[in-house]
This record gives C-alpha cells, structure tokens and sequence, in this order.
C-alpha cells in the first residue's frame, strides 16, 4: 500500500513563491512541515556528539533557521532535556549543552539512529518541488543542440534525432561500434539541460531517513548561474536545508545490479541512501553499456521506461513500507550490441528513439584528427594523415571511430616521450602506435583486434 501524507503548512509556502529556486526560510516548527520531536532528537544528538554549542553552530550542522531552533531549545530548556550554558550580549551569542537527563536521552535517539546531520524536509514537499521543476524546465531546440554539438561531427540525422527526444523528453538508445563515442555524447547531452534545481539534503519517510543529495553527483552552480541567481536584499533566504545545484547527469555502467536501484541502508549514519534513479530527477540517467549488467536488459529497460511514463516509481524501507517517488528524468541507454539481438519486440517499442552513433566520414575523421593534434601537442603532418587513412584504416577494414585520433596521437607522445625527442607524425611513427593497439601494422583485421574505448 502506498502511504499518502496529507498536505503540510510547508508545502504551502513552496507553493507560495513559484518563481523563486528555493523555497523560502521556515521561521517556525510549523513552517518546516516536520514533527517538533524529530527536531528535537536532532539538535540532542548534536550536543551529545559536539558537546556545548552556539546557537549558529547548529544552525550550519543542522541547515535550520535561528528562529526554528530557538523555538525548540526553549521546549527543551522547559523539558530539561538542554540548559543554557552562556548567554552573551547579543541574542544569538547563546551556548546551549545537554542536562544529565538529556544526555541519557540523547545516547538512546543515537543508538536508535545515528542520523545527525541536516534536518530533512517532507516526502511531500520533496514530491511537490519535483513536479514544480519538471513542469518548468526549458525544452532544447535545434539552436541550442547545434551550438553543443558543433564541434562533434555528428551526421545531421543523428543529430535531428538527439534534438527531436531531448526537446520531447522520450527515452533513446544509442547504439553503434565499440568507439564511436556514444557514452561521451550521452553524457553531452546532459548540457542540453541548462538551469538549476533544488535538492534536499535527506527526506524523511516515515520515521526513517533518506539522504538524496550527493555531492559527486549534484554539482555546485557556475559562477555565471550563482551570479544569475543572487537574491534581491529584500527577498528572505532560501531553505537551507535544500541545495542549488546543476540538473544532475547520473551513469550507471556494467556494473549495475537490481540492489543498486533500492534505497540502501548505512548502519553508520543511520539513514538510507537514495538510489540513482532518485538522485537523477530533473536530470539526465545513462544506462551505459546495457546488456553487460548483472540482470537481463529487457528488464532494466522495462523497469525504467514504466518509471518514466509514469512519472513515478515505487521504494520500500525494510521491504514492508512502501512509498512512491518522482521519475521525472531525461532517459538514455547505451549499448555497442545489436538492439535486436539484446531487447524483445516489446521492449524495443518502449524506447523513444534508437538512434546509430556510427563512423566517422574521412572528412570528419580528418578534421578531428587534426583538433586532436593542436590539443595533444603532435605536430601535424598531411602525408602522414593520408598514410593512416589510405594504407592502415583502408588496409586493415577498420572504421573511421572517433576514438582512434586520440588514441593513436597518445601512442606516438608516449614513444616520442620515451625517447626523448618531440613527439612527430610519420608513417614510422604511425606503424608503431598502430601495432600498439591493434598487434598489426596494417594487417590488422577487426576480429583480431581489440579496439579502444572512448572515454
């Protein structure tokens, strides 16, 4: 059964000021949307942990308004759970330390849940900030897509297809040859996402935790986003206890399995982890390299798509309490094996767009090659080009990928590097890189080889 919440003081507010990022400073218990004892258990476990504090202090520990905190500390000095160890001049200048009584409490909230970090918000108003998001992020056009991808080479059909499912919001795979670079143009895409999204610290769901925001994954604005973003002076701040950041790129490779998509639990911090699915709302998920995870790909494919048609999915806490999330992301798959022979009929039809990320024309190539030189320091050199293009790549039956400039480039600087001398294009030079990568100059043919990764 899904757990439904009524709706809260606090939602209300973040309703109440749509064109602001963040939603507006709690100034009381009620604002925040969250029961006062959770609050309470909070600040305890921050003087346990911490001993004697200043007000401000667990403001920042605890990403709460002086106002919201006071207004607890006073319940507490009452219930002698706290006392005021010094009191300054200034009515921030306060230090606050646990009563004998309050330390037995606190050491007890702690072995039940060792959770002290950042005050969550609400299940619901995390849902209702999601949705608002979602219905405001701008939709790529053909400019936009044109002006990221001029420098990549793509084929104007690939790229129609990009721009068509990234301005629709529908689910792609990209497939093609190992190398032709469909994970760097799917994680390229992410730029086709501009603007910032707001993203909680922890949710709470129940009477558990849930940490969503991750800073590897949820990156800082950009001086020219943050400068954007500034407020007015007469605005109030924003919630703490949420994070402007970047709309999230998150990749999932082989690695995958069907664990990694449920909420995990750390006994050390007390909480659970969100998933990668979670994290990436308002984003972009690549699923990389699908077929080579540790579940079939139909049903990894399957499972997302429903998520995303339906804008939801489902998460349980210790397999009884079930609860629902958005999943309101921009979908991509990535695979360098045949569509048809990895997804049934049906699970075909359940992605957006297939798009082909295939070889380069000679023109493209050359052109690449040439940037690759420029930026790795490699002299350039015509004759050589046609070398490679004419008797290596024509000799051997290899494809014009994208990963090969820079593949090819590096081994001629490695043994330039080695002995000592600058790093030259020359046909000698060209042989010998190729047969570091492919066991033969020229002879080389793609079953006998194993061809490179583009990072």
């Amino acid at each position: 059964m899904l757990a439904l919440e009524p709706p809260s003081p606090y939602t209300q507010l973040l309703d109440a000021e749509p064109e602001s990022l963040l939603p507006p400073q709690p100034k009381s218990v009620r604002d925040t949307g969250l029961a006062q004892q959770l609050i309470v258990e909070l600040i305890a476990k921050a003087l346990y942990l911490g001993g004697k504090s200043h007000l401000p202090v667990l403001t920042s520990k605890l990403h709460l308004s002086i106002n919201v905190l006071r207004e607890v500390l006073d319940f507490m000095v009452a219930e002698q759970v706290a006392e005021v160890a010094w009191r300054g001049d200034s009515d921030i200048d306060v230090q606050y330390q646990l009563t004998g009584a309050g330390k037995q409490r606190a050491s007890a909230w702690l072995e039940r849940c060792p959770y002290a970090g950042p005050a969550p918000v609400t299940l619901e108003a995390w849902r209702a900030m999601v949705e608002r998001q979602a219905a405001q992020a701008p939709q790529p056009g053909a400019d936009e897509l044109a002006a990221e991808f001029c420098d990549d080479f793509l084929a104007p059909q690939v790229q129609r297809l990009l721009g068509a499912a990234m301005h629709a919001g529908r689910s792609m795979l990209l497939y093609g040859p190992s190398g032709s670079g469909k994970s760097q143009l799917a994680r390229r895409l992410g730029a086709l996402l501009p603007g910032l999204v707001a993203v909680p610290h922890a949710l709470v769901v129940g009477q558990d935790i849930v940490q969503v925001y991750d800073a590897a994954l949820h990156r800082a604005p950009s001086p020219r986003q943050a400068r954007l973003v500034q407020p007015s002076p007469e605005r109030r701040s924003g919630d703490p206890r949420w994070v402007l950041c970047q709309r999230p790129v998150v990749a999932l490779d082989g690695a995958l399995d069907a664990a990694m998509l449920d909420l995990q639990h750390d006994a050390a911090s007390g909480c659970y982890r969100a998933p990668p699915q979670l994290k990436a709302n308002n984003g972009l998920l690549i699923i990389d390299d699908l077929g080579r995870q540790r579940m079939p790909a139909t049903e990894l494919l399957n499972r997302f798509a429903q998520s995303q048609e339906a804008g939801r999915s489902v998460l349980s806490l210790g397999g009884s309490y079930h609860f629902h999330v958005p999943c309101r992301l921009r979908l991509v798959f990535v695979t360098s094996l045949a569509p048809a022979a990895l997804l049934d009929e049906a699970a075909l039809r359940r992605v957006g767009y297939k798009i082909p990320v295939g070889a380069l024309s000679a023109a493209s190539y050359r052109t690449l090659f040439r940037q690759q030189c420029l930026s790795m320091g490699v002299a350039f050199d015509d004759a050589a080009l046609r070398y490679l293009l004419d008797e290596l790549h024509a000799g051997s039956g290899l494809p014009l990928l994208a990963c090969y400039p820079r593949e090819i480039l590096g081994r001629v600087a490695d043994f330039a590097g080695y002995m000592g001398e600058p790093a030259r294009l020359s046909a000698a030079t060209l042989d010998q890189a190729w047969i570091s990568m492919f066991a033969g100059a020229g002879g080389a043919t793609p079953g006998d080889c194993v061809e490179p990764r583009l990072a």
